[in-house]
């Protein structure tokens, strides 16, 4: 435990031994009506009621439609928010205390302790993504006491701890634990800080009888709680969105290594099966050597065994290619776009101003540099393709006559492909792999009579 959440823990801890002294005053509090509505404000709060009514039963269908965790706590905790309102409303507000007629403090309590449950272990699911596991205990922790209160509710017709600590004190100290705590944070993320600040705004302020000693009879707390319905929709859509478009990422790349590690094991097959009959033929030119003395004969023997040796490492090097591998280490960004320049067998110039050392997976790499040469040779065979390795950038330059500006932008794009018998993901992977595996930035832009595309790395 760190020194910000014990000072936090200390604070709650300060307040329930302060709460204690004045156990007999909060817990016997008297319930009666406190505020009178007019029309006006009862049609808001009447909206109010509708907006997270609706919320709830959305979030309930999507979590029956989605099969998930996150939709059906946030619907569970939007419910138990409705009926939390309409007991508050039935004790403090007239006219609701007629129109609703629910008088009874243990049913406050209970839907009170009810949205405290859910509302956690929707954080808890929500930011799973973000922070680390050990926020999981603290949820936990609250949850379980909040379940003990529950107990002691059902038992004794009253609740303590939710008495003395208000519910919006332990959802501020786990809220700000994950904001603490979170790494990348995102929009989704920034709207859920945003919609429980508001709420924990206007609660904190009627707790601390600001609004009441203002004299102030307005629905705040129903238009707060409205607000942050819609929002927290906003931000679970939102983040359910960039997850589809995560698994749709990751399926693209194991797709693409699936087909890689086919590749491979077919490469491995032929590399079984060539690799006796080239070590005979270089036995076969020794032997031939030895009993020869004739030195043009000699010289074509030594030309025969190079390219036999030539063969046997570009074997070895399309197994390596096409080998999945995740390891990541240091490489000479010159000698992985030759393997690479290799594997495509075809010409390509290139030239090294400044030598470079790029940290990732060298085979990845050698992918993205195999996919930009293919793209060109299949618009062009005879096409002329120049790679320059400068400092921190690497530019990679043909004479295919460039790409349709209406298409520039969208070629990074998964599925969209200008060619019929291409699946339009390899330059999107590509551009996942120098991006968000190597930290570097891929582009492309139309240059003279072809395009150039640019790796460049900080």
């Amino acid at each position: 435990m760190d020194r910000a959440l014990k000072i936090k823990l200390f604070f709650i801890f300060a307040l329930f031994i302060t709460a204690l002294f004045f156990h007999k005053e909060i817990l016997n509090a008297p319930l009666y009506v406190e505020y009178h509505y007019d029309n006006l404000r009862v049609m808001i709060s009447s909206i109010c009621f509708g907006v997270i009514f609706s919320t709830a039963i959305y979030n309930l269908a999507l979590s029956r439609y989605l099969k998930s965790l996150v939709h059906l706590y946030y619907a569970l905790a939007q419910l138990a928010t409705l009926l939390f309102l309409i007991n508050l409303d039935s004790l403090n507000i007239s006219p609701f205390d007629e129109i609703f007629g629910i008088k009874n403090s243990l049913f406050f309590d209970i839907s009170q302790i009810a949205m405290l449950i859910f509302s956690l272990l929707f954080i808890r699911e929500f930011i799973a993504s973000y922070s680390e596991k050990k926020l999981d205990r603290l949820i936990n922790l609250i949850i379980y006491i909040a379940l003990a209160d529950l107990l002691i509710t059902l038992i004794f017709s009253k609740s303590i701890i939710t008495k003395l600590i208000p519910i919006f004190i332990p959802i501020w100290l786990v809220l700000s634990e994950a904001w603490r705590k979170s790494k990348n944070i995102d929009l989704p993320f920034y709207y859920l800080i945003l919609g429980w600040s508001i709420v924990i705004l206007i609660v904190a302020l009627e707790y601390l009888g600001a609004i009441k000693y203002f004299g102030v009879a307005f629905p705040f707390l129903h238009i707060a709680l409205a607000m942050d319905s819609v929002i927290l929709s906003l931000a679970i859509s939102y983040k359910f969105k960039l997850l589809e478009d995560e698994r749709a990422r990751v399926q693209n790349i194991l797709l693409q290594q699936s087909r890689l590690a086919s590749m491979g094991e077919m490469i491995s097959i032929i590399a079984h099966q060539w690799r006796q009959p080239l070590n005979f033929l270089s036995f076969s030119l020794m032997g031939i050597k030895k009993r020869c003395d004739d030195e043009k004969v000699l010289e074509l023997i030594e030309k025969s065994d190079t390219q036999l040796q030539h063969m046997s490492k570009t074997i070895d090097h399309f197994r390596e290619f096409y080998s999945p591998s995740k390891s990541k280490g240091y490489f000479d960004a010159k000698e992985a776009i030759l393997r690479a320049i290799e594997i495509s067998m075809k010409d390509v110039k290139l030239c090294e101003k400044e030598p470079m050392q790029l940290y990732g997976n060298q085979n990845e790499f050698e992918q993205v540099i195999l996919n930009i040469i293919k793209n060109s040779f299949d618009i062009k065979k005879d096409a002329l393709v120049q790679i320059c390795i400068d400092r921190s950038v690497i530019s990679i330059k043909d004479d295919c006559g460039g790409i349709k500006e209406q298409n520039l932008q969208k070629i990074f794009e998964p599925y969209f492909s200008t060619k019929n018998s291409s699946d339009g993901i390899g330059l999107y992977i590509a551009k996942m792999i120098i991006e968000q595996e190597m930290k570097g930035v891929l582009e492309v832009k139309n240059k003279e009579n072809g395009v150039e595309f640019t790796i460049q790395f900080s």
